[in-house]
């Protein structure tokens, strides 16, 4: 791969794969309509002869002059606030988007790797989850905008692939985690590392006992990269084994944290999956990968990216406060 465009590529997981295949010594256009995604996540990169940013919506026309060897779609809401929040937003993205970057992949004659989710399972009938599993999700519960886009990207990835000989790649993420993610996104990590260092309670839904399983953001990188230059077509799952309850994931956080934060229990979400945990037999045995990352090690790294973040929060709010 020489150039690459990543959609998305201003959000939590498209910064850290602008940096992977710029360390693999590829040009990268980034695109990023800086709905959910920041700036921030890619500053550090403004400047370079090999990096561009494009601020695009990817649900318009595509025209991106020169070359391109492969595209990773990764432009959409991902975490539960943001689809709440956006759900016309989401739709769009996984249909038109989906469309557009296809599209573009057909003309340039590029790779196309898609971003699915473990969400395509939905509140899951079969555990853990393997690839050829259907899914069990509700088309028209609040979840269902984030689900069925994502759903609907496969297929029509698929369509290309089968139609148009698209080359193309299906990657299906489980619960993600690392630096770059926002406090705010919703998702349980995030919300229980702020939560508790700001002293907070820390909010559990239902009454915990449901599972995830977390993989740490350079894992899940390395497995993206590895399909990317992989001939598997069909849908590959990524992400950690390690199932935990989201009970115990609070409880090690706020043994980390050191946090003196006390449990607050509510009524658990529409539709909320009871379980989630991959099976990654098929990553294993087509790309020779699986995580390595430690949870407790990958948890370390995170809490000190939040504490950074939540210092600099706190300064910048002083500041204006004397400025006021």
């Amino acid at each position: 791969m020489k150039r690459v465009l990543i959609t998305g590529g201003a959000g939590f997981l498209g910064s850290h794969l602008c940096d992977r295949f710029l360390a693999e010594g590829c040009s990268v256009i980034c695109m990023d309509n800086l709905l959910t995604g920041s700036l921030e996540n890619i500053q550090h990169l403004m400047g370079r002869d090999d990096f561009v940013f494009m601020h695009q919506d990817v649900t318009e026309f595509l025209h991106v002059p020169g070359e391109l060897d492969a595209i990773l779609h990764f432009a959409s809401p991902a975490s539960p606030i943001d689809y709440l929040e956006l759900p016309i937003q989401t739709l769009k993205v996984g249909s038109l988007g989906t469309h557009k970057a296809l599209g573009l992949a057909k003309a340039k004659g590029a790779r196309f790797l898609l971003a699915s989710t473990s969400e395509c399972y939905g509140d899951p009938e079969v555990h853990p989850q393997t690839e050829d599993y259907w899914g069990n999700v509700n088309p028209v519960g609040p979840r269902g905008v984030y689900d069925e886009a994502k759903r609907f990207a496969e297929a029509m990835t698929m369509a290309y692939h089968r139609f148009h000989g698209v080359e193309t790649r299906i990657i299906r993420i489980f619960n993600t985690y690392g630096p770059r993610m926002r406090l705010n996104d919703g998702r349980a990590l995030p919300a229980f590392m702020g939560q508790a260092l700001e002293g907070r309670p820390i909010t559990v839904f239902g009454d915990g006992s449901q599972t995830r399983s977390f993989c740490y953001v350079s894992d899940l990188v390395e497995g993206i990269y590895r399909l990317l230059n992989s001939d598997e077509v069909y849908p590959t799952n990524i992400g950690n084994c390690r199932e935990m309850t989201i009970l115990d994931f609070a409880k090690k956080v706020i043994e980390l944290t050191g946090s003196g934060s006390e449990l607050s229990f509510k009524d658990l979400p529409a539709d909320d999956p009871k379980v989630r945990q991959p099976d990654i037999s098929k990553a294993r045995r087509v790309l020779g990968w699986e995580p390595k990352v430690e949870l407790e090690t990958g948890l370390a790294t995170t809490l000190e990216y939040f504490q950074k973040k939540i210092a600099e929060r706190k300064s910048t709010q002083s500041e204006t406060r004397k400025a006021a």
